[in-house]
Parts: C-alpha cells; structure tokens; sequence
C-alpha cells in the first residue's frame, strides 16, 4: 500500500483516473441507448455529476494494483448503481416504499454472484432501461466471484449495502414520515453504537466506503473471517459517517431548494456541528491505526477532508464556508497537499 501523498496520487493519475473515466465511458454508452427517456437521462445525469464518487471509490485500487483490473469496475458499477438510484429516488415520480426496497435490491443482488437477476422496475412506471440495471449488477457479481477472499467478507458487505438501502427507503418517503421512520430504525441500532445521534448513525449508513474497503481486502488471498470483521467495525461507523457528513455539509443549499433531508441540519448549532464532525474525524483516525497499511488509510481520511471542504459549492455558501474554515485550521500538509490536487483535478475535468 502507498504510505506517503506523492506515491498515492502518482498512482491515481497514472492508473486510477484513467481507467475509472474508461469504465464510465463503457457504462456511458450503454446508459445512452437506453430506450425511457426518464431513465435515460437519471442514468447520464448520474455518471456526469457525481464521477467524482467513482475517482475517489477508485482509490480503494490504488492500495492493490494487481487487483485494479477486478476492484475499479466493481467500484465503478456499485458506485454507479448508487448513484442512479439516488437520482431515481431523488426526483422519483413515486412516494412508494416498496418502490425504494426493489430498486435497492438491486445493490443487496450486486455483492452476491449467487443472486438471481430480478424486475428491479416492478412498481414503478418507467421500466425500459434497455438491461442497463442488470448489466451493472452482473459486472459487480462477475467481479466479486474473482476476489480470493470475497466468501469472508461477503455477509459484512450485504449488511452494509442492506443498511445503505434503508436509508435510502426511509429518506424518500413522503416528508411527513421520513423523521418518524429514520427515528424508529435508529432505535434497532442505537445500543450498537452509544457514542453517535441518530442523525450521525443514518450518515454513516449512506456511505459506500466500507463496502470498497471490504473489496479491498478481500483481494488478499488470506484474509481471515477475524480479519474481515475487524475491518468492518474500523470502517463503521466513523470513517463511513465522516464522509457522508461532509457530503452533506457541502449539498445543505441545494437540499433546502429541493426539500431533500440533510443530516447537517439536525445540530442545534453551526458550532456544535463543527465539534461534532471535528469528534469524528479523531475517532475515524484513532480506529484505522488498528488496520495494517493504517497510513493509506490515514490518506483516505485526509483526503475526504480536502476534496469536500475544496468543492465549489463551499464558496457559494456563507455558513458553510464558516464551518470549512473552522474544520481546515490547523491541517497538516497532507490534507493541504490533497487539497491542492483536488483543486487541480476538477480544474482538470472543468
């Protein structure tokens, strides 16, 4: 694994970028033909916006090169599975619950090469996506069934994706009861996890970074089942709820002008936010010291860091530009150093 910032990024630049825009723009081609106008453009308007999440998923690569070939494009399909159904969810023509769980289910289906393909679209209008759903769900099973160790990670990523999934139930059901369900999940799950709110719990669940580090380490032949799920209690919740709050962080503007729920809005305070995020980042970093390659993973959190806190939608926003600064002071030069290039890739890609 890359233990400095100079040798990761080289390996990002050489290798991760390009093969990662490679397997978009395969996935971009079929998404193109694909015969509903709606999911046609949900399937576009997914890669376009949100590549971003593909690059830094595909990081996870960089730490295994001579897996890269199998980690990237089961990165780059999960991810964009992901990302698809947000946009579906997000600007659904539908309130339906059941709506939601079929649609993820199509993720749970994805991290099981033994899963049956199935009508991911049963109850919901638009329908035609030409194969597109079935072809990324394939590309992830095909992918998983090569990994040496996946059999001891498997059941640790079907949970993280079944949580992932309700949330993603729970955040877009009718308004009125999105709270009220969000509340009564977090009551099965909260004696798990006694140091978190509710709001910090359901972030975390929104998180795919677990999943690829599990990907990740099922490349190593000899990972034992102990092995795997110590990694998923490093990951979870802290590294995953670090990033999923900073992503929230950044989308508070654009979720109020849609109505979208957002975990940043339920701190009394923009200090106690600050404190809280600032809580997490400690903890994320004290839980990947117990992780052999802990100084990859070390990069990953300060790079988290540098690409949210870097993204333009910070400076159109007063109140989180206040809490960027806030949470910047002080970096070390590693996080600064992630800045600068994450800066210079989205110049890049402008």
């Amino acid at each position: 694994m890359p233990k400095g910032p100079i040798k990761l990024m080289h390996r990002v630049y050489k290798y991760v970028l390009p093969e990662v825009e490679l397997e978009l723009n395969k996935l971009r081609t079929i998404a193109a033909g694909i015969p509903d106008p709606e999911l046609r453009t949900q399937a576009l308007n997914s890669m376009n916006d949100k590549k971003f999440h593909c690059q830094g998923g595909g990081v996870y690569a960089a730490a295994n090169l001579e897996y890269r070939h199998v980690l990237i494009p089961l990165i780059v399909a999960l991810q964009t599975i992901s990302d698809y159904l947000d946009n579906l969810c997000d600007r659904s023509t539908s309130l339906d619950p059941e709506d939601f769980r079929l649609l993820h289910q199509s993720m749970l289906d994805a991290v099981n090469p033994k899963a049956e393909i199935k009508d991911y679209y049963a109850y919901r209008e638009e329908k035609n996506d030409g194969g597109y759903l079935h072809h990324l769900v394939k590309t992830c099973q095909i992918n998983v069934a090569k990994l040496p160790s996946y059999q001891n990670v498997q059941k640790h990523v079907s949970e993280l994706v079944g949580l992932y999934g309700d949330l993603q139930v729970y955040k877009h059901i009718h308004q009125d009861l999105r709270e009220t369900q969000l509340l009564a999940w977090w009551e099965c799950h909260e004696s798990k996890y006694p140091e978190l709110q509710w709001n910090e719990f359901a972030a975390a669940t929104g998180s795919t970074l677990g999943m690829f580090m599990l990907f990740l380490a099922a490349s190593e032949e000899h990972l034992s089942p102990q092995d795997a799920e110590s990694i998923r209690h490093i990951y979870f919740p802290h590294v995953c709820g670090l990033h999923i709050l900073l992503d929230y962080l950044i989308d508070q503007e654009e979720d109020q002008v849609g109505g979208d729920l957002n975990f940043c809005n339920y701190y009394e305070n923009q200090s106690l936010l600050v404190e809280r995020i600032g809580t997490i980042v400690i903890r994320a970093r004290e839980d990947v010291t117990n992780l052999p390659g802990s100084k990859f993973h070390r990069l990953i959190i300060e790079g988290l860091l540098a690409l949210y806190l870097s993204d333009p939608k910070v400076r159109h926003q007063s109140d989180v530009r206040k809490v960027s600064k806030q949470l910047m002071k002080n970096s070390p030069l590693t996080r600064l150093f992630f800045l600068i290039n994450s800066m210079w890739i989205r110049k890049q890609q402008a």
